[in-house]
């Protein structure tokens, strides 16, 4: 009984973990930056083409999220390189970056609050 009770909560603890790791590539601000300046990478902005036109982060790509041509676009992205994934509050983002693992991206980082925190921890946008 008391093997069954250890062996269960082993399994559970595994599991656990392993999808709280898969998670792990929402990040904020201050980590964002400094992964975007010390990693070669591509950053995507997932938002619409009027909210990227309206200011953007210095150096995105747009690829909007709801465009039905998103995956398709996404898979076409160097896989080997990392990919930091914005939105406006990190909604679309976070669902972004699920599709992005899923194609195989190993390297994913997700701004937490979006370009929403992002300025309002006042770091720069482009227009």
């Amino acid at each position: 009984m008391k093997l069954t009770i250890l062996i269960s909560i082993v399994f559970v603890s595994l599991v656990y973990f392993t999808c709280e790791g898969q998670r792990s590539d929402k990040v904020g601000v201050q980590t964002f930056e400094s992964l975007l300046k010390q990693k070669k990478g591509v950053l995507l902005d997932v938002r619409t083409p009027e909210e990227f036109t309206a200011g953007h982060l210095p150096g995105a790509m747009l690829l909007d999220y709801y465009n039905d041509t998103f995956e398709k676009s996404a898979a076409q992205l160097d896989k080997t390189k990392p990919v930091f994934v914005y939105c406006k509050t990190g909604g679309r983002s976070s669902s972004a970056a699920k599709i992005l693992r899923d194609l195989g991206f190993k390297e994913v980082y997700d701004l937490n609050g979006g370009i929403t925190a992002w300025k309002n921890a006042g770091k720069p946008v482009e227009k």
